[in-house]
């Protein structure tokens, strides 16, 4: 029982600091994301975690049966496309608001997971859909009925970053756990790259500017940003993984919201403004309605 206790306790603690990692991470990624295009800033953040992973497959060779190749592929593509349409909001929205559009993901895997992979969606967790939803609505406070360019893309963080998290479920049964990681890494590095090539040569509109973007070298303290990036993000994420493996996913996931708090102290210190009731009060239902179906899924 005490073993138990204990170790619920680390598996907070590593989740407590995973969480203010990530916050971190986010306030980089803001800094440094005023001058670098988002897609290079995804590049770096990437390219630290394609060098950790591969030297730990290397030395550990992976085991796994594979044949899911493409699924494997639809989830690196959808996590890159996510934490880069989150690199993009951070730099034009308070980190604390990009930092909840991008926590909203449970929210889209309850109902991914529904149609997909055919779980039950019980009565509290539409409570909790539906709560989640009104949430997003008092956070984006659509002018006019529709929502703007940086709200759609929070969204799209969230979605994107759910669809991801799906995958995983079907290919833990076929991979290795670094090789799933490593999808999303690479994917993560060489998509940046071809988009930064390629930007000189094509012509897109206004809309799709968060995709394109020519290559700026880092310079002075830049590189000092760029690096605490690619450090602090892969820092959370071993630390997270940690967490997961010492406490149950529950306690873990309603840990992992206090991301959310950090990232409104660190946006607060970077200049944010400090949310409205509305937008607060937004926050406060996403972040209830994903405790929810954390919640409901433990149960």
């Amino acid at each position: 029982m005490k073993d138990k206790i204990l170790n619920m306790d680390r598996g907070i603690l590593f989740m407590l600091l995973a969480s203010l990692s990530f916050a971190f991470m986010g306030g980089f990624a803001k800094t440094i994301s005023q001058t670098l295009p988002p897609v290079e800033v995804t590049f770096f953040r990437n390219i630290f975690g394609v060098i950790l992973v591969g030297f730990a497959i290397y030395k550990v060779p992976l085991k796994q049966k594979g044949g899911r190749p493409w699924l494997l592929f639809f989830r690196g593509s959808m996590g890159f496309s996510a934490l880069l349409a989150y690199f993009y909001i951070m730099a034009h929205i308070p980190l604390g608001e990009a930092v909840t559009y991008n926590k909203t993901s449970p929210i889209f895997v309850a109902i991914f997971a529904y149609i997909f992979l055919n779980e039950k969606l019980h009565r509290s967790a539409l409570l909790a859909i539906a709560i989640g939803f009104i949430g997003i609505v008092l956070i984006a406070q659509p002018q006019g009925g529709s929502f703007d360019k940086y709200d759609i893309l929070g969204i799209f963080s969230g979605i994107g970053a759910a669809l991801a998290y799906t995958s995983i479920r079907e290919l833990r049964n076929y991979y290795d756990t670094r090789a799933i990681v490593m999808s999303f890494m690479l994917i993560g590095t060489i998509a940046p790259l071809f988009l930064m090539l390629i930007t000189p040569y094509v012509t897109v509109s206004q809309d799709f500017d968060w995709m394109f973007a020519e290559f700026i070298m880092p310079q002075g303290i830049e590189w000092a940003y760029v690096t605490a990036v690619g450090i602090f993000a892969t820092l959370s994420q071993l630390l997270m993984t940690k967490a997961y493996e010492l406490t149950k996913a529950g306690i873990v996931g309603t840990i992992s919201y206090s991301n959310i708090v950090f990232a409104l102290i660190i946006g607060t210190f970077l200049g944010d403004p400090i949310p409205n009731f509305w937008t607060f009060l937004g926050i406060v239902l996403v972040v209830g309605s994903g405790l929810m179906v954390v919640l409901v899924k433990e149960k």
